[in-house]
């Protein structure tokens, strides 16, 4: 999902800027890298629904290692751009996490109720 989301934030980021799919890979390796860094760094495999640990490390990560490969790329990494990141990565890394909490948090209360007598 993580993966998805990251390739879906510079895909819409680059036709928001009318720029053609050609640079695509481009703009997408930094990011790429940060996140392998933070499931690495998370252990996501081992609580990928976390959303503290794993969620937080993860997105924290892509952010960070995607803006200093950005730089020493030569790419552009402006203040509102870095913000921009940040608030969608967030929302995309740690909201899906989020949503998938409450969904399992649901069905447990709903198989409790079911149980008992």
């Amino acid at each position: 999902v993580d993966l998805v989301l990251v390739v879906v934030f510079v895909l819409v980021g680059r036709a928001s800027h009318n720029e053609g799919p050609l640079g695509t890979l481009v703009t997408l390796w930094p990011f790429l890298a940060g996140l392998v860094i933070g499931w690495i760094g998370a252990r996501a495999w081992r609580t990928p629904l976390a959303l503290r640990w794993t969620g937080l490390t993860i997105w924290a990560a892509t952010v960070i290692v995607g803006m200093l490969l950005r730089t020493v790329a030569g790419q552009g990494v402006q203040l509102g751009f870095v913000i921009v990141t940040a608030v969608v990565l967030g929302i995309f890394l740690l909201g899906w996490r989020a949503i998938a909490h409450w969904v399992l948090r649901v069905r447990a209360r709903r198989t409790s109720q079911v149980r008992r007598p």
